[in-house]
């Protein structure tokens, strides 16, 4: 997998964008219309109780929650912001708030992460689609570049 590093010349933001070197499962279309829909509505969680700003990165990235049947398959993630504590994300799955998993995703940098996570929000945003938040048990020190004017974006899959 390879970063592909342009600039956006409609905003001074850097774009990154994770270009697969073989070919992976792109995100449902339905996926870019909520995320269009949610930022454009203008929900997001009250910004006066984060501590941190998050950065708007797309990539999909998968959950197992540690309740889960040993057999199941990990739950699809699409993100949808991240800061170093924790990540925003929509999903086609109804998911229990407060059980802990681990979440897998790329990093800016291109490189698998498996972190351990918590779920703190879940809610229906459309039919059949749900919004959610989950926090890092740890801080993740690999989203805090993008902390500064950066926003990503990727191909929304991952291999």
């Amino acid at each position: 997998m390879t970063l592909d590093t342009t600039v956006d010349e409609s905003a001074p933001n850097v774009v990154h964008r994770f270009v697969p070197e073989a070919p992976t499962p792109r995100w449902p279309a339905e996926v870019d219309f909520i995320l269009s829909a949610l930022d454009a509505g203008g929900m997001m969680p009250d910004k006066g109780r984060r501590s941190a700003t998050r950065s708007a990165y797309h990539v999909r990235a998968t959950l197992s929650l540690f309740s889960d049947d040993t057999q199941a398959p990990p739950r699809a993630l699409y993100t949808r912001d991240v800061d170093a504590r924790g990540l925003g994300f929509i999903c086609s799955t109804r998911l229990p708030l407060s059980y802990g998993g681990m979440v897998e995703l790329l990093s800016p940098a291109g490189n698998l992460l498996t972190i351990q996570c918590t779920l703190f929000r879940c809610r229906e945003v459309a039919a059949g689609w749900y919004e959610g938040a989950l926090y890092f048990n740890r801080e993740q020190w690999a989203f805090t570049a993008l902390q500064s004017k950066a926003a990503v974006t990727g191909p929304r899959a991952m291999s």
